[in-house]
């Protein structure tokens, strides 16, 4: 009974983001229309943003029923890295997006051409709603999956661009200033930017298995070893495998033989309560351990760890 509410709760994520995907494809097939009639850079580039957020959203989807799949002898992990592995994607896409944009908006800003700007705030006020509309149901995901937080990133940037080409047709129609669409056009593929090297970021840190944001390695440590019975901490790692759950796995030297039940329970209880990490190995070391491992390690030839914290 355990797994049933997360799966649940996987499938229902799932579903979420199958609906968003189809109702941005779509409208961003729309808004490319309108955008090449009305002879707008500014509403094509909002409809490529989108067209990203539909692959985001799919990446997503595909990441999501991958991790759905359970361990097996090869992934014993199951499939739960596979969230990063859309994301980096997903950023990479993102990143040849803005430099079409910019050299899109460079080019007319050398040879500004009309834009039928009534043609551009309409389809830009109905993108507006859509974005309003993918948000809403991306609302309810799970937040603190990589992919999930990748897709609404793209969403809320979208929404931003669409605010842009808004603005950028009542420019237009209300002054004639042709400029205002591939400056504005700058101005998207700047937000697109700014949120795919922040993206970008997250992800080399996952896949390099660094310390979740928001963890103070000295302070798990510490925390540890303030627990009665724990004499020391060491090989102490702690990562996620796709931005959500944390990992942790550490030796805990022992003041003494008895009472490791206890201990461990303590150690997994503040470590779930502190830190987020409610999954944690750790292997117990008691007094008469060290001894033998150092032994046990002279006769192999090998070096033991003495790092403590």
């Amino acid at each position: 009974m355990g797994h049933a509410h997360p799966h649940q709760a996987d499938r229902a994520r799932e579903r979420g983001l199958r609906l968003a995907l189809a109702i941005t494809l779509g409208f961003a097939a729309v808004e490319a229309v309108g955008g090449w009639l009305a002879g707008s850079l500014a509403l094509l580039a909002d409809a490529a943003h989108m067209l990203s957020d539909g692959f985001a959203l799919g990446l997503a989807w595909t990441a999501a029923r991958l991790s759905l799949r359970p361990p097996s002898p090869r992934m014993s992990y199951g499939w739960r890295r596979a969230e990063a592995l859309a994301a980096l994607i997903n950023v990479s896409l993102m990143l040849a997006l803005v430099v079409g944009i910019v050299w899109a908006a460079v080019v007319r800003l050398a040879s500004p051409r009309a834009v039928l700007g009534e043609a551009v705030m309409a389809v830009a006020l109905v993108g507006l709603f859509v974005n309003l509309a993918v948000l809403r149901i991306l609302h309810g995901a799970d937040r603190g999956a990589l992919n999930t937080r990748a897709a609404r990133l793209h969403v809320l940037g979208d929404l931003m661009g669409s605010l842009a080409a808004l603005a950028a047709g009542a420019i237009v129609w209300l002054t004639g200033w042709l400029l205002a669409d591939p400056l504005l056009s700058l101005l998207i593929a700047g937000l697109i930017g700014v949120s795919a090297l922040r993206l970008l970021r997250e992800v080399v840190a996952v896949l390099l298995d660094a310390v979740p944001s928001g963890v103070d390695l000295k302070a798990v440590a510490q925390a540890l070893c303030e627990v009665p019975g724990v004499k020391a901490v060491h090989d102490l790692h702690v990562w996620s495998l796709a931005g959500d759950r944390r990992l942790l796995s550490a030796h805990v030297e022992l003041e003494r033989e008895e009472g490791w039940s206890a201990i461990l329970a303590e150690l997994q209880s503040r470590l779930a309560e502190r830190f987020g990490i409610r999954h944690a190995t750790l292997q117990a070391e008691p007094p008469r351990y060290r001894e033998a491992a150092l032994s046990a390690c002279r006769r192999a030839g090998c070096e033991l760890d003495d790092h403590a914290h």
